[in-house]
């Protein structure tokens, strides 16, 4: 079993960063590749990044792709999203989510944080 707890969301300007993080307990983080998703109001859960079990790949939805960056700290237990230059349609809230496989398929993962919300206002 694992369980994830996000952090860091809020609100903020267009164009303003924020870094959300992830807490990762149960088993070791390490066993796991990660995954950072987000769902605005009235729209499907979207992948946004991942992060292989190492941190050393990682995979972007081209709609955050030079704008945002996950990590991991293995060491510490910790994922993390920096979000840079937010629009407007970055408002969703995100969710930090564990999967037995690197992967930008939604199904694929099994554990879930509980969302944190970010809002960008022009």
């Amino acid at each position: 079993q694992v369980q994830l707890v996000e952090s860091g969301g809020g609100s903020v300007q267009v164009g303003d960063s924020l870094r959300l993080s992830c807490a990762v307990s149960g088993r070791t983080s390490s066993t796991h590749a990660m995954g950072w998703f987000r769902q605005a109001p009235g729209k499907e859960r979207d992948f946004v990044a991942a992060v292989s079990e190492s941190g050393g790949n990682t995979y972007y939805a081209d709609s955050v792709k030079g704008r945002f960056v996950v990590s991991r700290d293995n060491s510490e237990n910790m994922v993390y999203l920096q979000m840079n230059s937010l629009k407007p349609e970055d408002t969703a809230i995100y969710y930090c989510a564990a999967s037995w496989a690197y992967s930008a398929v939604r199904s694929v993962y099994k554990y879930w944080g509980q969302g944190t919300q970010v809002t960008v206002s022009s």
